[in-house]
Parts: structure tokens; C-alpha cells; sequence
């Protein structure tokens, strides 16, 4: 049974960082791409950045430079890093998974996501 479980989440201050983790099973997750999605309040959701079988990304501009992603797969978890955290990045971050080894906005797995707050 697939399953993704995100953690991490909380409240921090602007110019702040956070580090979401996705804990994956049913499945490895260096097989294939998974990505993160957020969604703000009262916004429709938005991709954020991906990570490819291959260990290669796909980043969202407005995240670039700030946001990266990576893969323990020892613990068969993907992560997401967050520096330089603005106001605008409050949302619930989701990690997903279309099981296919290119990242893709149609994603069939999700998790429950986890609220991230950036607020002084």
C-alpha cells in the first residue's frame, strides 16, 4: 500500500528555514519522481519542486534558490528544504507521487499534508 507522510511543518519567522520530511512506503522512493505541492490559504494548489528517479529536480521559480530536495534512501524519505522562508509560503505542504520516474502535475498519491507558518 502506498503511502507518504509528511512531517516538519510548524511556525517560523521570516528569513527563517524548515526542513519537511516525506516518509515514503508501499514503495522506493528513489524509483521514481515525487514531488512537493503547497497550497495558501485561499489559493488553489501549486507545485513546488520535484525530485526525478534519476536525482535530478524541477523547481517552481519563485522557490528557486530557496527551496531544495533531496532523497535519504536509507530511510526511503524524501525531504524538503526551505531557507529564506517568506510570508508567502504559508500554506500546507503536501508530497505526492505519480509512481512514474518524471515529475508531472497529475500526481495519483498523496499525503495528508503538513502547515507550514511563516510569521514574525
Amino acid at each position: 500500500q502506498v503511502q507518504l507522510v509528511e512531517s516538519g511543518g510548524g511556525l517560523v519567522q521570516p528569513g527563517g528555514s524548515l526542513r519537511l520530511s516525506c516518509a515514503v512506503s508501499g514503495f522506493t522512493a528513489r524509483d521514481y519522481a515525487i514531488g512537493w505541492s503547497r497550497q495558501a490559504p485561499g489559493k488553489e494548489r501549486e507545485d513546488v519542486i520535484c525530485i526525478r528517479d534519476d536525482g535530478t529536480t524541477w523547481v517552481e521559480d519563485s522557490v528557486k534558490g530557496r527551496f531544495s530536495v533531496f532523497r535519504d534512501n536509507l530511510k526511503n524519505t524524501v525531504y524538503l528544504q526551505m531557507n529564506s522562508l517568506k510570508s508567502d509560503d504559508t500554506a500546507v505542504y503536501y508530497c505526492a507521487t505519480s509512481k512514474l520516474t518524471w515529475c508531472t502535475d497529475d500526481m495519483d498519491y498523496w499525503g495528508v499534508g503538513t502547515l507550514v507558518v511563516v510569521s514574525s
